[in-house]
Formats: structure tokens, C-alpha cells, sequence
């Protein structure tokens, strides 16, 4: 049957956002074509697991062509778009052109490392499945490292980890790095003193996860401090050289690790894009999401700006969720000749990991933290990886783990 006259959709990005449209389109009267340059979805949440070598890269991403395998509406495009015409209604990819009668943006977000080039140069961050990697082959070389380093300044050096950043990415990682050293290298290295181990948490404003109620800050700064992570508030990162980081009230410390997960902003390609753009370099968007003045494209997920009371919305990837199922249900209505709907995010609560057995939580207007908080964590994120064998290997990992204080990829492999 052709196909040809039916209306193209055309989605960029295949993280949660991109999904969901896609998702809800299905069946639509329209061709689908969703481009993005990597070959899978990647459950972003759970990235910093591949970097403390609790989950293999496998097991938190899936072939975008695995997923949408049924779909008979959608073609899948690997590749990356290089510049966006909204008049003329077409993108340039790989060198050619394609042209669209609607278009989603969801290009999804990097990292902002805030004019810190050397933090960008010699530090690492958790953006996607090669910087994870990359942070867990380093994370591990540090302690074969200091193995068989004599000196016993050096090797405190080497088993320095500082992350900077007390958001969510940063409590989690923190915490998921000082299980990893108190319950499975000091197995893996009975010989290395990690005693001298320190995991340091930099946070430059006063208090941890600011964005979350007051006794969920204080329940996780608690737990942080059991895991014995040096937690350190106010403390405004100056310069790292590789070596030391220098902090503003002009202390330093030794370390050759530093993990940043201080901030977010809009990819590269929304750089060049003559639109209206907010902080973080987001585009602004009607809360139709769709784009002023282009009612045929919609921008949504991290690269989207749109308040609500007068906040912005987080980029995170519920809201993403939220905004790829009505952005589908939005141009369904278009075909149809009906008025797009405005946004609303319904916030399904807060939740935070802490490492094993420790997690805080907020849900429908209650805050806790601990088991509890962990367990509904562990299922909500098992819930939500794309792929039943993936949830099936995730939990049988979680439970391996949590039962013998085991994490089964501790590989150093090729970059």
C-alpha cells in the first residue's frame, strides 16, 4: 500500500520524550520517521549503576528497531541532524534533506559544566552509555592503581573520588560509590587499606537536593553520612587541574577523580536555532508545546521551556513522559481538525536513592525514607526500563547484590 500521501511526522530523539509520541501514534493515519543518532533508547536514571559497575550498558538501553519492531507506521533512522528549516518544513541529515508536515524536538539535554572547561577536559559525567563507561573503567583503574602504589599519599590520592553536585544524579552516585568500596573492594583488594577511601560529595548550595521538602534533605544527608561520604555544603568549586580541586575558600584536595553532576542544559543542535530561548538554553514553547509562531512543530523533554506557576519545569524525565503522550494525542487532533490541548504535569512525587536499603520519598503528600522508600524505587525503576528480559536481568542483579554485597561487572574494558 502507499504510503507516500499520508501525513510525515518526523521525531527527533529517541530518549523518553521522542518514545512516547512515537508510542501514541501508533496506528495513526501518518508516516512516522524518528531519528536519532545512537541506535538505542537509554533509561537515563539508571547510568550511574553502569558507572559504579552495577549494571552492564546492555541492561539499561534497547535497539530503538527492537522496540518499535511492531509498528508498522514508523521507520527508524539512525543518524544526526545537522540544521532545522521551520519555514520550508524540512531538516538536513547526513548530507540530505527531509521533509516533514509535523515535527517533535525531543533532543534531550547534556551536560552544563558552567564555563568549568577543565572539569569538561579532565573531569568525568554520566550523559550517556560511553561516559559511563568510561567512568567505570577509571573508577576501577584507581583501585588497581593504588593496589601496588607504596607511597601512602598517593594512594589516599587515588582513592579520593569527589563528585560534585548534591542533586538527585549526585546523592545516588555518592552513595552507590561508598557501597561499592565498604561491601565489594575491600573482598576484591584484602590487601589495599580503603580505609583511606573517601567519597566526597561537593554541593555549592546549602543543603542537598534542594528541590525536595526539608526532611527529605535532612533523611538523605543522614543516610549519606552512615555510608560515611564526606558531605560537604557551600562549597564552590574553583578550579581541578587533574590533579587537585581548589575550592573557593581556597582549600584543596588531592584527587585524579572528579564525577560532575552539577548541571543540565539543551543539546548542541538547539544552539544554532534562531528561536526564543530560556535558561539553560532551552527553547520557549506554548503550553500546547508547541513552538511560537510554528504550530506544526512541538518541542518537548529537556531541550522545552515551559513554566507552571511560575516555576520551570524540571528536566526530567517524567515531565518528558508527560509531554511525548500529549503531543501525540496533539497532533492527532490537528488531523482531525481539533484544537491541540494545553499541558498540565501531574507530578507523580520525588524519590532518591541512597545504596542499598536506603532511599527518601515523597508520594501523594507523604515523605519517608529507608527500606520502604528503596523498595518502591527498585520496582518503580524496574517498571519502567524498556524490554521485559531487561527487567528480569536488572532484578536478579539488584537481588544478587543486595543479598551477597556483590556487583557482577567489575570489567575494565576498551573505550
Amino acid at each position: 500500500m502507499n504510503t507516500n500521501h499520508l501525513p510525515h511526522i518526523l521525531i527527533i530523539g529517541a530518549g523518553f520524550a521522542g518514545l512516547e509520541t512515537a508510542r501514541g501514534l501508533a496506528g495513526a493515519p501518518v508516516r512516522i520517521t524518528l531519528i536519532d543518532k545512537n541506535n538505542h533508547h537509554l533509561f537515563q536514571p539508571l547510568l550511574y549503576q553502569v558507572a559504579i559497575a552495577g549494571l552492564l550498558p546492555s541492561q539499561i538501553a534497547q535497539p530503538v528497531r527492537t522496540i518499535f519492531r511492531n509498528q508498522r507506521n514508523l521507520t527508524f533512522q539512525m543518524g544526526e541532524v545537522s540544521a532545522i528549516n521551520f519555514e520550508e518544513k524540512y531538516v538536513k541529515l547526513n548530507g540530505s534533506i527531509m521533509a516533514y508536515d509535523y515535527l517533535v524536538l525531543a533532543v534531550g539535554g547534556r551536560t552544563n559544566f558552567f564555563g568549568f572547561d577543565a572539569i569538561e577536559k579532565d573531569g568525568f559525567q554520566l550523559k550517556d552509555l560511553e561516559t559511563a563507561v568510561k567512568t567505570r573503567n577509571h573508577l576501577l583503574g584507581m583501585f588497581e592503581q593504588a593496589s601496588h602504589e607504596g607511597d601512602p599519599e598517593k594512594r589516599k590520592a587515588l582513592l579520593t573520588f569527589v563528585i560534585v553536585g548534591g542533586g538527585p544524579t549526585g546523592v545516588e552516585t555518592a552513595g552507590a560509590l561508598a557501597e561499592l568500596i565498604s561491601h565489594v573492594m575491600v573482598k576484591d583488594y584484602p590487601r589495599l587499606v580503603l580505609g583511606d577511601a573517601r567519597v566526597i560529595l561537593l554541593e555549592a548550595g546549602p543543603s542537598l537536593i534542594s528541590s525536595y521538602p526539608d526532611e527529605l534533605r535532612k533523611a538523605t544527608a543522614r543516610l549519606l553520612t552512615r555510608k560515611h561520604v564526606d558531605i560537604r555544603l557551600n562549597a564552590k568549586l574553583e578550579s581541578y587541574n587533574g590533579q587537585f580541586v581548589t575550592l573557593a575558600d581556597g582549600s584543596r584536595i588531592e584527587t585524579q577523580t572528579v564525577i560532575w553532576t552539577a548541571g543540565i542544559k539543551a543539546t548542541e543542535i538547539v544552539d544554532g536555532l534562531r528561536v526564543d530561548k530560556a535558561s539553560a538554553g532551552r527553547i520557549r514553547i506554548e503550553p500546547t508545546l508547541q513552538l511560537p509562531g510554528h504550530p506544526e512543530t512541538f518541542v518537548i523533554g529537556d531541550a522545552a521551556f515551559l513554566e507552571e506557576n511560575g516555576q520551570a519545569l524540571p528536566m526530567i524525565s517524567t515531565v518528558a513522559i508527560q509531554q511525548g503522550v500529549l503531543t501525540a494525542r496533539n497532533i492527532r487532533r490537528m488531523l482531525a481538525q481539533k484544537p491541540p490541548e494545553t499541558f498540565r504535569y501531574k507530578d507523580p512525587g520525588l524519590l532518591a536513592t541512597i545504596g542499598r536499603n536506603a532511599a527518601v520519598a515523597r508520594i501523594f503528600g507523604i515523605s519517608f525514607s529507608g527500606f520502604i522508600a528503596w523498595v518502591i524505587w527498585v520496582f518503580l525503576h524496574i517498571y519502567r526500563i524498556i524490554g521485559f528480559r531487561n527487567r528480569i536481568i536488572v532484578m536478579f542483579n539488584w537481588a544478587w547484590d543486595y543479598f551477597f554485597y556483590d556487583n557482577q561487572v567489575r570489567l575494565i574494558t576498551k573505550e
